[in-house]
Parts: C-alpha cells; sequence; structure tokens
C-alpha cells in the first residue's frame, strides 16, 4: 500500500510566516484547506486519511491560529477579509493558478470570497457547513461595533495570565470542549488541541498549558456583510461549487440566507448542494458521512 506523505511547512509573510501540514504529493498542487473560526488545521486531520493518497491538500493555520504567527499588537483580524489577502499572498508564492479551496466555516466564507473576488482563477470550492461570510442586518452591524473596538482594546490591556490562562492539560481540554458546545467530541478536541495548546514552563508558579490561538480572534461581528452584498459576491462566482450543509449543524438566525446564496450562484456556475447528517463539524466527528461526496467532487 502507497504511504501517504505528511509535512509540516512554514510560509512567509510579513508579520512572521502561516504553518500548515502538507498531506500527499509535493510535485501537485494541493486543494488549499481552511479551518474554521478559532479551530486549526488539525480540523482536517480525519476526513483526508479517508481521501486517496495521491490527493494534496495543503491545511493551513490562519493567522493567529495554531502553529500561525499572531499578528503585532495593535492589529485586528478582519477574519474574512484578510483570509482573502492570505490566500492570495500563498497563490502567488507558489505561482499557483486554477486552485481548488476546501474549508470549513469560516474557511468556506473564505473560499467563497475568493472565488467571487478572482472568479477566473478558481477551477472549483468546496464549502462545509457555511455559504457565505456572516450575514447580519446593517442596523445589528452597526449596534456591534463599538463594543468590538472596545472590546479589542481591553484586550490589549489585559495582562498576561488573563489574556492566556494557563491549567493542566485535562482542564484545558475541558474548556476547549465546552466552547465547542457539543459539537466537537472530547475525542476530537484533543485532536484539535494537538496544534490548539502550548506548553508552558512555569504558569502560576506550576507547569500548565495555554491555547495558542491569538485572544483578540474573540472580537468579531467587525466587517460582517448585509444579504444583498453577499448575494452580489455569489453572482460573480463562476467554479464548480460544493456546499455541504449538516443537519443540525450550525444553529442560523436565518437559514433562508443560506439558501439564497446557493440560489443565486447557481445562475451562473453548478452548484452541487448537499445536506448530510452531522455537526457543525461534521468532516471532524463523521468524515464518513462526506468524504464520497468530496472524492466525487475532487475526481468530476
Amino acid at each position: 500500500m502507497e504511504q501517504r506523505i505528511i509535512e509540516e511547512i512554514e510560509i512567509p509573510v510579513p508579520w512572521g510566516h502561516v504553518a500548515g501540514r502538507w498531506w500527499g504529493p509535493r510535485n501537485k498542487q494541493p486543494v488549499i484547506a481552511l479551518h474554521g473560526w478559532q479551530d486549526n488545521a488539525g480540523t482536517w486531520d480525519n476526513l483526508i486519511p479517508l481521501l486517496s493518497v495521491t490527493t494534496a491538500v495543503l491545511c493551513l493555520d490562519l493567522p493567529g491560529h495554531g502553529l500561525s504567527s499572531h499578528y503585532p499588537k495593535g492589529m485586528n483580524y478582519y477574519t474574512y477579509w484578510d483570509g482573502i489577502i492570505l490566500l492570495r499572498r500563498i497563490i502567488k508564492h507558489y505561482n499557483w493558478s486554477k486552485v481548488i479551496l476546501m474549508g470549513h466555516s469560516l474557511g468556506a466564507a473564505i473560499s467563497f470570497m475568493y472565488a467571487a473576488s478572482f472568479p477566473e482563477e478558481v477551477d472549483r470550492i468546496i464549502c462545509i457547513d457555511s455559504a457565505s461570510p456572516a450575514v447580519r442586518e446593517p442596523h445589528v452591524a452597526a449596534s456591534h461595533t463599538g463594543t468590538g473596538i472596545d472590546k479589542l482594546l481591553d484586550y490589549e490591556n489585559l495582562p498576561k495570565e488573563k489574556l492566556t490562562p494557563c491549567f493542566d492539560y485535562d482542564f484545558m481540554i475541558d474548556i476547549a470542549c465546552d466552547g465547542y458546545n457539543g459539537s466537537v467530541s472530547r475525542r476530537n478536541c484533543i485532536v484539535l488541541m494537538k496544534r490548539g495548546l502550548a506548553a508552558a514552563p512555569i504558569c502560576n508558579k506550576k507547569r500548565g498549558y495555554y491555547f495558542k490561538r491569538d485572544p483578540k480572534l474573540k472580537v468579531i461581528g467587525i466587517g460582517t456583510m448585509d444579504i444583498n452584498t453577499a448575494l452580489v459576491y455569489a453572482s460573480r462566482i463562476r467554479c464548480k461549487v460544493l456546499n455541504i450543509r449538516a443537519i443540525p449543524g450550525l444553529k442560523r438566525e436565518r437559514l433562508d440566507y443560506y439558501l439564497d446564496i446557493i440560489e443565486k450562484m447557481k445562475e451562473n456556475t453548478i452548484v452541487r448542494y448537499e445536506e448530510v447528517k452531522g455537526t457543525h463539524h461534521v468532516h471532524l466527528e463523521t468524515p464518513e458521512n462526506i468524504v464520497h461526496i468530496v472524492e466525487e467532487f475532487l475526481n468530476t
């Protein structure tokens, strides 16, 4: 049986590096895989081993996540928009063309936005349990702007022990599991935390672990869009699209917005929309429910 090659890589960026895990052949242009908000490249550790060993996949840790560099103090994360720029940097770094993107949640939204921004340069996208960036009514976005900015500035002034709390390993896994609210099992929290936790030499006079992700990532809601803007971006997509929605998946205030974006993309390209049983992290929790759909889409 052919052995699967796995290699950890670092890609230079102006503020440090972006880390990633390259699965499969290095002589092939890989599928670029993007994780969800506050996750990391480990989110794909259960799905990719089920794909053909000849499939190349580059799983990235987005800035501030996993093993990637954090933004400097004073810089905020505009996760959707930053993701488009980051993808552009990496694609130009490798001089790739007609890329294939695969994303979950935030990663799916970034894939959607990149395909809309560079419609002639994307071959296909796979979006798992997300169709676009989070869509908010303008009055809701406006009402959250001030509190989001104050929260960001508060983080800059917190002492380190409050900004990056440190406890024993099992307790940190408990915190992570509670945060996922049933979407990720304890077993798979451990998978994610291989890149998400780091050991601290001395923490509160004892050894412990802390979350590696940048605490500033908790500030979300700045830079969202309304449904009309999302539909315009959807109308620009020309690549083939696979959208997998988990049932029950992520609880949404407006499921109709999700489905409206799917229908808008169908006006200009081929869209395969599939509903499968699973949590929001279906690719991590029950990858066997989607692997045949993903593989078929990649090989069509």
